[in-house]
């Protein structure tokens, strides 16, 4: 068979320019044209001819029209599997046309193929009746069918795992689906680990995580939209949000931001976030991550938005507060004595991380009048052998923590706690008996190190992680004034920012006196009341007397 002849028998739009283009395949060629050759035949390829819009009515242009859409001289996991299927004595040429390991092939076999090709002499079918409306209502029992004229749509079908029938004399093609492709199971939380709560994380699958949070909220008023990303990939975006409480122009701008991104493919939740959040340059983080269902359904109660990305088991949750990042699941499920207590800490430690080191640096170049003198005499001793700068001796040891942690996470876990134990307590007591780093400043970064932990957002602490080496060169280079002048710079630029129109300080910039809404959080009986800032359609959750068995 000559190969030139079958290959357009797939590109019949194809005109070779060089007569020996396919001779490498023959056997025909020699040495000197083997890589013009192969360049010609994968540019050939790549060169693929113009795909009609709409399908043919014709069986055989529509083979070959998919055939060269997945290049199936090359493509080893497209299977097409042609069939005559017969209708009341009729005959009509047929192919499926699906990929291998997406598609369930026991349900295609039993509900597809065996009803498409026994002899049906069902007497509904004549020549007056529709056959695409036959085959959809009787030959194919599958829960889920959609006819499509589009060889677009019928591409993006197949890339999800779907099968696609067609059947000669019909324009239109026959949406099946029977997706079946592995999927990791619902576990437990790995990055946000609660005592008391729900254990239930979501996966890579959209359709997985939309059905747990449907699950949990139990309403028929959650809506949720698809929208594909990315002109190649076109990615699977859900929009997830309370029809009766959302405010509309929230949900208007999320779509429309998604709607217009003019890019080639999305991978995951992280890159959508850099698309759609408002630009600054400081990398504050203006919409919250978060891998638990029962956080987003929480939200969803407040009147936020979910974003969902198909193969990535992380939430976006729209718009985001400075005090969202320091909150955890596990506020909702303890008594709000305890959660408030934890919420100081939390506070506390973004503080001990921002400035701590920045303050120590000041102190010690600045204002050592400010110390206790025998605390001053002890620091000045530990430091009197150590052979660098303060400002070199800080910068190794900050440096040699964020080594460590991060080594801590790529090494295997069955190892990753010897690596702690191995840089936190030998290579620190190492240093300090060679003199390289004092012992006071090793519990200063221990210090740091053990707060920038207890953020429960990882994206927010890495951003204080980050913003912590510019207060420590303000506090060497200018002492107290630096660090104040810091201060007052990132409050502003905390204040600058908005979050899908909200501002990023709320509800304490705009001052918001409601009771209900701040960092304080009020017993489950006393909140009464959504968030202002976000602007619900209904601002009252629960009656003034939530608990009426008392009255």
């Amino acid at each position: 068979m000559n190969f030139k002849s079958f290959f357009k028998g797939f590109f019949p739009n194809y005109t070779s320019t060089n007569k020996d283009s396919f001779s490498i395949l023959s056997g025909e060629s020699n040495c000197s044209n083997m890589n013009n050759s192969s360049s010609d035949l994968m540019e050939s390829l790549s060169n693929s001819p113009t795909i009609p819009e709409n399908i043919f009515s014709n069986i055989k242009q529509n083979l070959d029209t998919m055939k060269s859409i997945y290049n199936t001289l090359i493509n080893s996991d497209i299977v097409i599997r042609e069939f005559n299927c017969t209708i009341n004595k009729k005959v009509f040429s047929s192919f499926i046309m699906y990929i291998d390991g997406l598609s369930d092939t026991k349900l295609i076999n039993d509900f597809l193929l065996k009803p498409l090709m026994r002899d049906s002499f069902s007497s509904w079918y004549s020549s007056n009746n529709s056959l695409k409306e036959y085959i959809v209502n009787t030959l194919v029992p599958e829960n889920d069918v959609k006819t499509t004229s589009s060889f677009s749509t019928i591409s993006s079908s197949i890339n999800s795992g779907n099968c696609v029938l067609f059947v000669d004399t019909v324009d239109v093609a026959f949406d099946i689906d029977v997706k079946n492709f592995k999927q990791r199971s619902i576990n437990n939380p790995e990055n946000e680990i609660i005592i008391k709560g729900p254990q239930e994380a979501f996966v890579e699958s959209i359709r997985t995580n939309t059905s747990l949070l449907r699950r949990i909220v139990n309403n028929e008023n959650l809506i949720i939209e698809n929208i594909p990303v990315g002109s190649l990939s076109q990615t699977k975006c859900a929009i997830c949000y309370l029809q009766d409480i959302v405010n509309g122009d929230l949900v208007s701008e999320v779509r429309y931001r998604l709607n217009n991104l003019d890019i080639e493919s999305l991978q995951s939740s992280g890159q959508l976030e850099q698309l759609i959040e408002e630009g600054n340059s400081f990398g504050i983080p203006q919409m919250l991550s978060t891998e638990r269902p029962d956080k987003c359904a929480k939200f969803l109660f407040q009147g936020r938005v979910i974003i969902l990305v198909n193969g990535n088991p992380y939430a976006l949750v729209a718009p985001a507060v400075a005090m969202d990042f320091l909150t955890s699941p596990e506020d909702t499920n303890i008594k709000s004595v305890f959660a408030n207590f934890l919420r100081f800490l939390r506070i506390l430690a973004v503080f001990i991380t921002l400035l701590l080191p920045g303050i120590y640096m000041a102190i010690t170049s600045y204002h050592q009048e400010i110390l206790p003198t025998e605390l001053l005499f002890s620091i000045l001793g530990s430091r009197e052998s150590v052979p660098f700068p303060i400002i070199l001796e800080l910068l190794i040891m900050e440096l040699s923590f964020e080594l460590i942690r991060e080594a801590g996470i790529r090494v295997p876990s069955p190892i990753g706690s010897t690596i702690g134990i191995v840089g936190g307590l030998i290579i620190g007591d190492a240093a300090v008996s060679a003199n390289i780093v004092s012992p006071i400043l090793v519990i200063i970064v221990a210090i740091t190190g053990i707060a920038s932990f207890a953020i429960p957002d990882f994206s927010f602490g890495f951003h204080l992680r980050i913003f912590r080496f510019l207060f420590i060169f303000l506090g060497f280079a200018f002492g107290f004034l630096g660090i104040g002048l810091g201060i007052f710079a990132y409050i502003t630029i905390l204040c600058s920012i908005k979050s899908f129109g909200v501002p990023f300080t709320s509800p304490f910039s705009p001052l918001s006196l409601s009771y209900d809404i701040g960092y304080i959080v009020p017993p489950t009986w006393k909140q009464e009341s959504r968030e202002h800032f976000v602007k619900p359609q209904k601002i009252k959750r629960q009656n003034k007397i939530s608990k009426k068995w008392e009255f």
